[in-house]
């Protein structure tokens, strides 16, 4: 089949293998280990995740956190509505957001939450602008007290609870801004980080996941599918420590995305703690130059993020992989288990002909 095909990148997957519940003990999830070098395949836990890799590895983590950005009200008439914040980045003292509701939105529609009032003000071609009746501080403390965590429509209905305020966040979240939880830092708990920095080394970013997160891909040819934008940032001190990496672990596809925006020149170059944008999409084809080894979980079909993996080890190794991951009863997506690959070192500096896009 066709790499550029979006048909390509479908699989089945049986429903009762999505995930609707974290496991209790987050380092006890199911983790499968494949070596590029050797085609080896292994089944083990995140508890264990250290022992493949190199001693003093650096592994990088994205700690931006999720704000609860669903809220759940009413229109000036009274009916059902939903505004969903998809960014805590005002635009001219307005906020991006997905406003649900019966009827055609317009620039003045109000909406009421008790002790709050939002206003479209704006229509653009991506999303709605709006006001709200708070000041910015105070808005985040509403969000906090009122607001629903965005779990994926994938798991029990996209409904959220308050036990998900908990579990949808990873134990080292630090900077809020995330309606989607970089989900393979789900699986380590506070007890494997500190077992992992006995021989490894940590290091963080920071990217806020937008909702085009959850976005699909629709063009049937691949590479005409534009990205979302998400903003990122690294500190000096995490940067100097990436850049004295001699293994390099991106924990998800916001670290890897990351990481890959800004490596130029043997090493990633970026401007520490300024905020800076970027819309890359990892495919087959496009070569991986900043990471040794990726931790990921289990992506839905036809997703950029499937293509991402796919990016690194082949479409057709990755779709063998989650063949392999459902046959052993794996668990998938945002709740499930996941994935350490190791890159095959002969192969992460490869160029090909689209290196330059």
């Amino acid at each position: 089949m066709n790499d550029f095909l979006l048909s390509s990148y479908d699989y089945h997957l049986p429903e009762e293998l999505i995930a609707s519940r974290p496991v209790p003990d987050r380092h006890s999830s199911k983790l499968l280990v494949f070596d590029e070098a050797t085609g080896s395949i292994t089944h083990s836990t995140y508890a264990k995740i250290g022992d493949f890799l190199p001693k003093n590895s650096t592994i990088v983590f994205n700690r931006s956190k999720v704000f609860p950005c669903r809220l759940l009200g009413n229109k000036s008439s009274g009916g059902l509505a939903e505004v969903f914040i998809l960014s805590l980045n005002q635009e001219r003292n307005l906020y991006p957001a997905m406003i649900k509701a019966s009827g055609k939105r317009k620039v003045g529609d109000q909406f009421h939450f008790e002790g709050l009032s939002i206003t479209l003000e704006e229509i653009t071609t991506k999303h709605f602008l709006v006001s709200v009746s708070l000041s910015h501080q105070d808005f985040l403390n509403f969000l906090e007290a009122n607001g629903k965590i965005p779990i994926p429509p994938y798991i029990r209905g996209g409904e959220s609870d308050e036990e998900d305020r908990k579990t949808y966040q990873t134990v080292f979240a630090k900077e809020v801004g995330s309606v989607a939880v970089p989900t393979a830092g789900l699986h380590f708990s506070e007890e494997l980080l500190e077992e992992l920095k006995k021989n490894h080394r940590i290091a963080t970013i920071t990217l806020h996941v937008g909702a085009g997160t959850f976005a699909p891909v629709k063009s049937e040819n691949i590479t005409e599918h534009i990205m979302h934008e998400e903003f990122f940032s690294i500190d000096e001190v995490n940067l100097s420590i990436i850049n004295d990496s001699k293994f390099t672990v991106a924990v998800g596809t916001t670290s890897l995305r990351t990481l890959e925006s800004c490596f130029q020149n043997g090493k990633v170059q970026c401007t520490p703690n300024k905020w800076e944008g970027t819309s890359i999409f990892l495919y087959p084809g496009r070569p991986i130059h900043s990471i040794d080894a990726l931790v990921t979980n289990f992506h839905l079909p036809k997703s950029s993020l499937i293509m991402l993996v796919s990016a690194l080890i082949g479409r057709e190794k990755t779709l063998e992989l989650y063949r392999v991951a459902i046959a052993n009863n794996y668990r998938f997506y945002s709740y499930g288990d996941g994935m350490l690959i190791l890159r095959d070192p002969s192969k992460k500096n490869k160029n090909t002909d689209l290196d330059h896009i």
